[in-house]
């Protein structure tokens, strides 16, 4: 939206340039850029190349302004990914200025210097293009899919949460128009989520940061996605279909006022969605009924033309039903050593339904050096969740003689039982938020400086019963105790349920949040340019009463490049990251809430490279990141399948540290993929984890299910000291690459690739200290094929508005079947056995996608 407001100030800031450069020798350029088909291109480069400035980005309708010294001839570069670079050589006298509009032809890709001058490469965020989130292929079909090509990490191709550099799904801010969003609460398996909050189809821009992000973003210890909503410029309608779902997107536009201006815009979408293809490759066979849809709209007004005023709104309205009953399970576990396989046959149903609403008010003022921003929003959110779950179970040893006709088929039993699950869960939430924000440039110090401020009022309501029943082998754990050969009143018989959470919440808080920062700019002698951004923010939390904020600061330099095919910029970012709890954090493991619970708090420390440079003679970028995370107050929390439960204490200090590298450019000629690895490593040390281990008078340690002497001789309290954290993934390398048929374009290909090693994970005793398993790598590998419908438009006379596309997509397309978490199983003597409950397997979708 910034340029959108941006253009509002256009008519005034031109004139007033044009008065100033009568005083100067200077000249003004003024125009749009442009595809072949005549639509606008935002984001193209404008590079005056006989002096040293920074080059211009056109703005949402495509239109630049740049200042050239007058007098001497100057040439001035066109350029925007994929398309040919075009050069036009003027010379104006001074106070003169030209209207030039360009044209730019779709083939060879620009040079380097002109691909990355966007500025993002001086600040700690990296731009994420959004136009191809409709080609990749994915289960998911999210914005979230996107973030491939980020220092991301995902556990499971069902569900939009990630992890960031060893911080947790609810250590992320994210940004809908400068508005945080919130996922659901209650949700526990990827199957139940649905879809996320930001539309693909409606998004102008994205923007991510890993860490050492500015003050002006929120108070999260991990990352920060900012997405913003595109102003049409034209009407336009966008359908797209395929076996798993239906989304419709249009924008529409006033007619043209004064000077081509449209007063009104709208950008609307409605997504509806079914996975139950999908979730029918889970090992869990049943009849799946999973329903998603959603319906947005983002409107702007501007009542004065170009005035200085702009109105936005922005609604949402999401409805997430799902519905499964199950009917059996059948899973084969382990490796030559031992292989088992459990069989479960289910009686019962899970009923999950979310209602969430969203409304934003926005109001814009610019002026020449000063934006202004009003927001007022209001989110609630109605969940719940009911479950009646009774499952018989048979645990069985397989053959695992390779010369057996048995090979693979059940050789003996190794246990029988049963289990009954139980919930019926409540939550409503509302959150009512007003910020007002702005920003000025202040001529004499010549920075630009940015403030805002917050208040938010938080009101949750959250009805918890949940309980389950292990019968095993008809022997009930824990079992109650025997009344054999007791006369008349023995030992009363209470039968003990497991992870019982009962509990009525009711939190009122309000929070108040502050922030300002300065961005100053300026070049030395050697013609090397720095730049350096400080600030400050500062978050008051009524329920804790507790106060948390400090510094955060970036700086950039970039050297003269001694060539135009290559430069560099450094980075280094640092600052002090609090977050305030929110519902999720404060409820305990048995569902109450914690009054005494306080913020959490993240140190960065980030050191970044960003390369530009030539190979094979087309451009490539590489960044580089090294870093570090200082952890302390932290609340420990166990992960079940994507449900965190939060032991509510902050009772733990940690560390993150790892280094990311990140490489786009043209893998295949005229053709943008990216390539990411990362490595990471992060541990917490909790305050109160020690416990005694017992041992038995032969000097073994007693393990119930496996030592058969378990009379204790002997203790030892047992510092556990370092563990891994719950996001403790060593190693990542995600891949986007795509290609074109040589000789005909109109074929495309784009492969999804993701690697992640293990994750940490421990038995379900609530015992962190246990959680150091890990589980298998994850690997995946999605594809899709597809061929444009309207790809030689002036050959065939089709009209030049229209773009389409159909393909089709093989997910998972190795077969190979991750892991998401486990199912523990006790035999009667104690002994648990982890067994993997996959994610899906391959399947094939066909996808149809026309825009006119």
């Amino acid at each position: 939206m910034k340029e959108h407001r941006l253009r509002k100030a256009w008519p005034l800031a031109l004139a007033l340039m044009i008065q100033l450069s009568s005083l100067s020798q200077v000249g003004w350029v003024q125009g749009t850029v442009g595809s072949s088909d005549g639509s606008p291109l935002p984001g193209a480069t404008v590079i005056p190349l006989e002096q040293v400035v920074a080059g211009r980005v056109t703005d949402a309708e495509g239109r630049y302004l740049i200042e050239v010294d007058a007098s001497i001839l100057q040439t001035i570069r066109f350029g925007f990914v994929g398309y040919r670079n075009e050069e036009r050589s003027i010379t104006l006298t001074a106070g003169d200025t030209l209207f030039l509009p360009i044209l730019l032809t779709a083939g060879i890709a620009l040079a380097a210097s002109e691909v990355f001058a966007d500025g993002a490469r001086t600040s700690p965020v990296q731009r994420i293009d959004p136009k191809i989130a409709s080609r990749i292929p994915s289960p998911r079909g999210t914005i979230e899919d996107l973030l491939i090509q980020a220092p991301v990490n995902f556990n499971s191709e069902l569900s939009s949460g990630y992890n960031v550099r060893g911080g947790s799904f609810d250590e992320n801010l994210v940004y809908v128009n400068d508005i945080e969003v919130y996922r659901p609460f209650l949700v526990r398996a990827g199957q139940q989520e649905g879809l996320s909050f930001p539309n693909p189809d409606m998004v102008e821009s994205i923007s991510f940061s890993a860490g050492g992000f500015e003050a002006k973003f929120g108070d999260k210890l991990s990352s920060v996605l900012d997405i913003h909503y595109r102003t049409p410029t034209e009407n336009k309608t966008r359908l797209t279909a395929s076996m798993l779902g239906a989304q419709v997107q249009q924008d529409a536009v006033s007619k043209q006022g004064p000077a081509g201006h449209r007063r009104f815009t709208l950008n609307s979408g409605f997504r509806f969605r079914d996975n139950s293809y999908v979730l029918g490759s889970l090992d869990e066979g049943g009849e799946y009924q999973p329903r998603y849809l959603d319906l947005q709209t983002f409107a702007t007004y501007d009542p004065d033309g170009y005035g200085p005023w702009e109105v936005e709104f922005l609604g949402m309205y999401g409805q997430n039903d799902y519905q499964f009953i199950p009917t059996t399970r059948q899973t084969d576990v382990g490796s030559i050593n031992e292989a088992l396989r459990l069989t479960i046959y289910f009686d019962g149903q899970e009923v999950t339904s979310f209602r969430t609403g969203f409304g934003a008010l926005a109001i814009n003022h610019v002026t020449e050096n000063t934006k202004w921003r009003w927001i007022a929003s209001a989110f609630s959110t109605s969940e719940s969740e009911s479950y009646d779950i009774l499952g018989a179970y048979f645990l069985d040893e397989l053959e695992r003689d390779l010369g057996s006709d048995a090979l693979g088929e059940a050789m003996n039993n190794k246990g029988v039982g049963a289990f009954l699950n139980h919930a019926r869960n409540q939550l409503d939430a509302t959150v009512i938020s007003t910020a007002l924000k702005g920003s000025t440039f202040h001529t004499p110090s010549q920075s630009f400086w940015e403030w805002g401020t917050k208040f938010q009022t938080e009101h949750i309501t959250d009805a918890l019963s949940e309980w389950s029943l292990i019968d095993s082998a008809g022997y009930i754990s824990p079992h109650p105790q025997d009344s054999i050969g007791y006369i008349g009143n023995g030992p009363e018989q209470v039968i003990e349920l497991n992870d019982i959470i009962r509990a009525q919440n009711e939190v009122n808080s309000g929070r108040l949040q502050a922030y300002l920062q300065s961005t100053w700019n300026w070049e030395n002698e050697r013609g090397d340019l720095w730049k350096l951004n400080l600030g400050a923010r500062a978050h008051h939390w009524s329920y804790s009463n507790q106060v948390v904020g400090g510094p955060r600061g970036h700086l950039s330099f970039a050297p003269v490049s001694k060539s135009s095919d290559q430069s560099t910029v450094w980075n280094l970012s640092a600052g002090n990251y609090w977050q305030q709890p929110f519902y999720r954090e404060m409820r305990q493991l048995d569902g109450r809430i914690n009054p005494d619970i306080r913020a959490q708090r993240a140190r960065h420390a980030v050191l970044g490279m960003d390369r530009v440079f030539q190979m094979y003679g087309r451009p490539f970028k590489l960044v580089s990141e090294l870093y570090y995370k200082d952890l302390d107050f932290l609340i420990p929390y166990e992960i079940e399948n994507v449900r965190q439960r939060y032991y509510a204490k902050n009772n733990s200090s940690g560390y993150a540290t790892g280094i990311d590298f990140m490489l786009n450019g043209e893998f295949i000629d005229g053709v943008q993929s990216w390539l990411r690895l990362s490595a990471l490593k992060t541990a917490e040390d909790l305050d109160d984890d020690a416990y005694w281990q017992y041992y038995n008078d032969e000097g073994a340690a007693i393990i119930p299910g496996f030592t058969l002497n378990n009379e204790p001789a002997d203790s030892s309290l047992i510092e556990p000291g370092w563990i891994p954290r719950q996001t403790d993934q060593r190693f990542n390398m995600s891949l986007l690459f795509q290609d074109e048929m040589p000789g005909n374009e109109a074929y495309k290909v784009l492969v999804s690739l993701y690697f992640g090693t293990g994750l940490p994970f421990g038995p379900p005793s609530f015992e962190r200290y246990k959680d150091v398993l890990r589980t298998p790598t994850y690997r995946r590998v999605d594809i899709g094929f597809s061929r444009e419908l309207f790809y030689n438009r002036e050959a065939t006379g089709t009209a030049k508005d229209r773009n389409g596309f159909v393909s089709i997509e093989v997910f998972n397309i190795l077969g190979i079947r991750n892991t998401i978490n486990h199912t523990w199983i006790e035999d009667v003597n104690g002994r648990q056995y982890a067994i993997s409950n996959y994610l899906t397997n391959r399947r094939v979708n066909l996808k149809l996608s026309l825009s006119f």
